[in-house]
């Protein structure tokens, strides 16, 4: 039971960071919440949703808003630049998709790096980020397919991989249960 408490605890905290940071992305650059479905493709009505907490985005959601603002992942689930935070209790759409964060975005290098946990035989596609945007992949444990565009590579444990993200992409669990390192490089603009 004290587990259940302590995991609403972490949920609740989970949207309040990310209705935050929304919230004061959308105020930084003067949009409303118009200008801001356009810019991300989601809808107007899911983002308010989201500012309220009434609605926990699904990790797909959740990358559209960071791309179209033009921020960091980490940025919206990260709570300070020492926190780790596994946002599967954040991200209730998506129980097969663990994410911990290794290093939250800095600005100075460029990136961010995670830890990421695939189960089940779960797939996670990815629209395209910003332009010039790659993921250092390296598979841990298990069998991973990944996919860019229109090719796919399966990787095994101790292998890499170099996805070009500004494109369509996503991952693939071909093992029951595969984790990988995702380093998330951004160009300097």
């Amino acid at each position: 039971m004290m587990k259940n408490n302590s995991d609403a605890l972490q949920a609740g905290d989970f949207s309040l960071s990310i209705s935050s940071r929304l919230k004061q992305l959308r105020n930084d650059m003067g949009l409303s919440l118009d200008k801001a479905a356009t810019l991300t493709g989601v809808s107007k009505a899911m983002l308010g949703q989201i500012e309220r907490q009434e609605s926990s985005p699904t990790i797909a959601t959740l990358w559209k808003i960071a791309t179209g603002l033009n921020a960091s992942f980490s940025s919206f689930i990260a709570a300070n630049a020492q926190s780790e935070f596994d946002v599967n209790h954040g991200f209730i759409h998506d129980p097969n998709m663990q994410v911990k964060t290794l290093f939250p975005f800095d600005v100075n290098k460029g990136f961010e790096v995670f830890e990421i946990t695939l189960t089940h035989f779960h797939e996670q596609r990815s629209t395209a980020h910003q332009s010039g945007v790659t993921e250092h992949i390296h598979c841990i444990e298990g069998r991973l397919t990944l996919r860019q565009g229109d090719e796919s590579k399966t990787i095994t444990a101790g292998e890499q991989y170099l996805i070009k993200a500004d494109q369509v992409h996503g991952y693939k669990d071909e093992s029951g249960e595969t984790q990988f390192i995702n380093i998330i490089h951004y160009p300097v603009l």
